[in-house]
């Protein structure tokens, strides 16, 4: 049994996409979590408001999504 392992030889295409997939939710799902806290924090605990916890989690994820993005390609 041991033997018929060959280095290099296994299809590994869906282990790839698993990983690109967890990667991204994570990413994002970090995203996320993060306009919550920062918008439910302004609302409730600063003097700002729902408008100012509104707008502050909306430039975060405007932020988020310009640096998270993903990045064509080189053509090196």
């Amino acid at each position: 049994m041991a033997g018929d392992y060959h280095r290099g030889e296994m299809d590994i295409e869906e282990q790839a996409a698993t990983y690109a997939a967890f990667g991204g939710m994570t990413k994002w799902g970090s995203l996320a979590i993060a306009v919550l806290l920062l918008t439910i924090t302004v609302w409730f605990c600063t003097s700002a408001g729902f408008l100012g916890g509104a707008i502050a989690g909306f430039v975060l994820a405007v932020a988020g999504f310009v640096f998270l993005r993903e990045k064509p390609a080189s053509s090196h």
